[in-house]
């Protein structure tokens, strides 16, 4: 019998509150039978939770009690400072100390990456961590990074995104030899600025399956596993797509609803259009791993509700049981010394 996945839940954090989160760990509980939960906050508020719902002596449901919340808008350096017992830093300073595997949660991305970085540090050959998630794609889905963390980034870390990409992919989607393109304006060799046309050839000197640029549209469009980018431009592109999916599932209602003949229609495409809104659903891809760090992070979006941040929770669970860190970590140490430029530096 294999040993339990033991994760940290930061229970306190998120726009909803921990009563979303313990219903997430719940759902979570009752999907995975081999898994044990962590939630980290205040015990008073998450033991009256439990008992609420009659789950109070589950043993494979724990507190672990935390004095302090980060809020939402509150500065990370001033978070990392002033809240050394904060839910946060105590569900990270479980996965530290060995009492957990990963940490999920739904709060500040700037403080928990600040945090992170903090408690854990960065793996061997990794200079900053990156935000990596999956989005909708004509193929399923592609995993983007950096989705934020990181405004401003040199070639040598872009390949290093590139490598953690490849090799988160690997481990969770079994892919061998996962196509890595760079985002740019064009997918000319000409095309982009001076550290994405270094970034290039850095990837096409390394072993990674580098496929070369792909422009926006492609992201969505084209059969490409891992897409790498800057956070600052990862960041708009993800928000510029989940907003044109909006748009579209504006119009959509806007014209089925415009008269009798199209209410109809729309019960007629009903089946059509819940499959659609299934493939589309945010919910689905909820949980961003926070890469590059000597630890799985999971970080749900702030507005989850309970079944997207069971999908964050059943993220961390497939990421602990493929060892994802230790997978970047040989990763690395592959690339490093057949890639010239970087064995320079190292």
């Amino acid at each position: 019998m294999k040993a339990p996945v033991v994760l940290s839940i930061d229970a306190m954090s998120g726009d909803h509150g921990h009563e979303t989160v313990v219903d997430a760990a719940l759902l979570a509980l009752d999907a995975h039978s081999s898994v044990e939960l962590i939630l980290v906050g205040d015990e008073a508020t998450l033991r009256a939770d439990l008992q609420r719902r009659k789950r109070a002596g589950d043993p494979r449901l724990r507190i672990q009690h935390a004095s302090e919340v980060v809020a939402m808008d509150e500065s990370p350096s001033k978070a990392l400072r002033n809240k050394k017992d904060s839910s946060t830093r105590v569900a990270l300073n479980l996965v530290k100390q060995g009492q957990a595997q990963a940490v999920v949660s739904a709060g500040n991305t700037g403080a928990l990456m600040a945090i992170a970085k903090f408690v854990l540090k960065t793996l061997p050959g990794i200079d900053r961590p990156a935000i990596i998630s999956a989005i909708p794609s004509v193929n399923g889905h592609v995993h983007m990074l950096d989705l934020g963390a990181n405004a401003e980034c040199s070639a040598e870390q872009l390949l290093q995104f590139a490598v953690m990409g490849s090799a988160l992919v690997t481990a969770t989607l079994g892919i061998e030899r996962p196509k890595v393109a760079l985002l740019n304006i064009g997918e000319e060799e000409i095309k982009g600025n001076e550290v994405i046309k270094q970034a290039a050839q850095l990837l096409a000197s390394s072993p990674l399956n580098y496929i070369g640029f792909v422009e926006g549209d492609g992201v969505f469009l084209r059969d490409i596993d891992v897409v790498v980018c800057d956070g600052f431009t990862g960041n708009i592109a993800l928000k510029t797509g989940e907003g044109v999916a909006r748009l579209i599932y504006h119009f959509i209602k806007e014209e089925f609803t415009r008269s009798l003949f199209t209410k109809l229609a729309a019960v007629m495409a009903m089946p059509a259009l819940k499959a659609l809104g299934g493939r589309m659903d945010p919910r689905n891809y909820n949980g961003a791993s926070l890469a590059g760090l000597n630890g799985i992070v999971i970080k749900s979006h702030g507005s989850a509700d309970a079944q997207a941040f069971a999908t964050a929770i059943r993220v961390a669970i497939r990421e602990v049981e493929q060892a994802v860190p230790q997978r970047i970590v040989g990763l690395m140490a592959a690339t490093l010394p057949k890639t010239p430029q970087l064995v320079a530096q190292a």
